[in-house]
């Protein structure tokens, strides 16, 4: 078969022009590889030519840490091979060894990268296979885990049923019944969910906190006197029956996301349960945990809860499932101890004489506690929002707040959440204020971006409210989106700080390791991987001003933006979470050994198939922080 009529019947050579294909046939080379000759190794330099097999039989081959080579897979006449440095600036991801006598054109790499600019669908066909192996690779080594490791996981109520825990303690309601009278019932029973009925007490519908949150109290246009369930509400929500086996509905609710389960007998409603629910028996060992926190009375209850973390983060690791979910759930239990915590601190202070001020505020918490996105070993990042106040009120607030924040930052360090090295905390007077305060603040940053103020802002602009009113941060949000909407440039210097730091791979493909004796032979899975993912993916939410909590809500956000297409947008997410499992599986390891957790790990210390699975990652990241380079150096040019 002719060079011409291969491409013509390959993706994606196959939707090019025909005076596309008269000049590659013009200008490549026809080369013959005897049988077992290595056409290129692993580790070689790129030889600047794609290969497309004219004849023959090719095997790809990849090398074990021990230096033996294994048959990866094989390409046969019409298959090419070696697009990987032409298109991606990364070296072979494998070599290639002709498995018999071979002939194969050789297309100059040059023409093709200048071709794929006025068809930039070659490029992303041949990203598209180098993200596709990422999301192999995890699947492979998540699926080997899980084997591993679920005979060695705690005892599971697996037999418990969704009747022996739920709760028959429901609110309903009708689509007429008014918002706030909704709430008030919520508030007076104490639950965080309410059932939308017709007039035969059939479930029409569902209305959670998060709904009065995101749908009422955040709009401004909102009224809760004349806003009604119907207009709220979740229509026609999951449904299981009592005698569903728990672990059915804890996987269904964890992969929909779904917080709260009706539980209905042949259409009757007989409870309710939620996913906290479902986390109290996770474990055996930690049942109640959560339950637990709730009741705690003193920091040394909480520091008994934030212990037993671990063993929750280990039955977790061992299902087979998302563990961006897992984050997810162990943020959940953070943000409970934070929290209560909180609660306690503020007790004491009231028992000890201090006054409150009258004034609305909100402890917020930053990084990677507002993505949602805390492991075993997060630090403190946080502060608060006030009210604007007048000048006048600002010794009363000071004087309650000041030790207030000094006590609060002192017993969640007690708890085991360490004082942040950049001392963005309550008890820093620059991370506390009132909206104008931080409006002041924000200004400067965005205006005046110099280097410290764009690490400061990278912390707190994943902002979100821990405890107290959540309409402030509200406010500051749109306060952040203003400023950044007269100020575009400043995105542009948050990329050039983000591009400072590189991917810790060789050009031959080898992990550059840490050199500095605290993690000498080590390297950073957060502050050298996962993190170039979430500041991307952040820079671009911000530009087109929209909000959402966790990486993964972002590039979904950014889907339906169009910035990301679907392959994409899934990719990226497969190697952040591959980032995340390799990162949660090594801070349970060493919280075993009675070790603080951290993000820092030796890579050759891995399986084979966990380093090419972190390779690829890696090589996704750096990839995504190209993009955004190119994206936001427009803003300057």
């Amino acid at each position: 078969m002719g060079l011409i009529n291969t491409l013509r019947e390959t993706e994606p050579f196959n939707e090019l022009p025909e005076e596309i294909f008269t000049e590659l046939n013009q200008v490549a080379e026809t080369k013959t590889f005897p049988a077992q000759t290595h056409i290129f190794h692993q580790h070689s330099d790129p030889t600047g030519f794609l290969y497309v097999i004219k004849s023959g039989l090719v095997e790809i081959v990849a090398q074990t840490p021990g230096g033996v080579e294994m048959i990866v897979d094989y390409r046969k006449a019409g298959a090419f091979f070696g697009g990987t440095p032409i298109f991606t600036d990364e070296g072979y991801s494998a070599g290639a060894r002709a498995a018999k006598e071979s002939v194969c054109y050789l297309i100059p790499g040059k023409l093709l990268t200048k071709i794929s600019e006025n068809y930039p669908h070659i490029t992303e066909f041949f990203n598209k296979a180098i993200y596709s192996r990422v999301r192999n690779l995890y699947s492979d080594m998540v699926n080997h885990h899980a084997e591993n490791t679920l005979t060695q996981m705690e005892a599971y109520p697996f037999k418990k049923r969704l009747s022996e825990i739920m709760s028959t303690k429901t609110v309903t309601c009708t689509a007429e019944t008014s918002i706030r009278e909704i709430a008030r019932k919520m508030i007076e029973r104490g639950i965080s969910s309410a059932l939308v009925c017709d007039k035969k007490n059939k479930l029409t519908g569902i209305i959670t906190e998060h709904d009065l949150v995101a749908k009422v109290l955040a709009r401004e246009s909102s009224d809760c006197e004349t806003s009604s369930a119907a207009t709220v509400m979740t229509p026609k929500p999951h449904t299981m029956a009592p005698e569903t086996f728990m672990y059915e509905a804890a996987t269904f609710m964890i992969g929909h996301k779904i917080k709260h389960m009706p539980i209905l007998d042949q259409d009757e409603i007989v409870g309710i349960v939620t996913l906290q629910d479902l986390m109290k028996f996770r474990s055996q060992k930690s049942m109640l945990l959560i339950g637990n926190i709730s009741k705690a009375r003193t920091v040394e209850d909480l520091i008994s809860a934030r212990v037993e973390l671990v063993k929750v983060a280990r039955a977790l690791l061992s299902e087979n499932r998302s563990h961006i979910e897992t984050m997810e759930i162990i943020s959940y239990i953070h943000h409970r101890i934070i929290q209560r915590c909180h609660d306690i601190v503020l007790a004491e202070m009231k028992r000890q004489g201090h006054e409150q001020p009258e004034i609305k505020f909100c402890f917020i918490i930053m990084g990677s506690g507002g993505r949602k996105e805390m492991l075993l070993g997060p630090d403190q990042d946080n502060g608060f929002i006030y009210e604007d106040f007048p000048d006048e009120k600002k010794e009363e607030v000071d004087a309650f707040f000041v030790p207030f924040a000094d006590k609060l930052v002192a017993a969640l360090a007690r708890i085991g959440y360490p004082r942040c090295d950049g001392d963005v905390m309550v008890n820093n007077p620059l991370w506390r204020g009132r909206l104008k305060d931080w409006q002041e603040r924000i200004s400067d940053w965005i205006r005046v971006p110099e280097a410290q103020k764009v690490r400061y802002s990278s912390i707190f602009l994943d902002f979100m409210p821990i405890v107290g009113e959540a309409s402030l941060c509200h406010d500051l949000r749109e306060i952040v989106f203003a400023e950044i909407k007269k100020h575009p440039i400043f995105l542009y210097h948050m990329m050039e700080l983000d591009f400072k730091h590189k991917v810790p791979l060789s050009l031959i493909g080898r992990f550059s390791l840490e050199k500095e004796p605290k993690h000498k032979g080590k390297l950073s899975i957060k502050q050298a991987g996962s993190i170039f993912i979430v500041d991307c993916v952040r820079m671009f939410l911000l530009e087109k001003q929209v909000e959402a909590t966790t990486t993964t809500e972002r590039i979904d956000q950014l889907v339906k933006l169009k910035v990301f297409n679907l392959e994409t947008a899934d990719h990226i997410k497969a190697a952040f979470e591959a980032f995340t499992f390799l990162r949660l599986r090594n801070e349970i390891e060493l919280t075993d050994q009675g070790k603080f957790p951290t993000h820092y790990l030796d890579p050759y210390a891995l399986t084979k198939n966990e380093q090419d699975l972190l390779k690829e990652a890696f090589r996704v990241a750096s990839k995504l922080q190209d993009s955004t380079k190119r994206h936001f150096s427009k803003i300057v040019s």
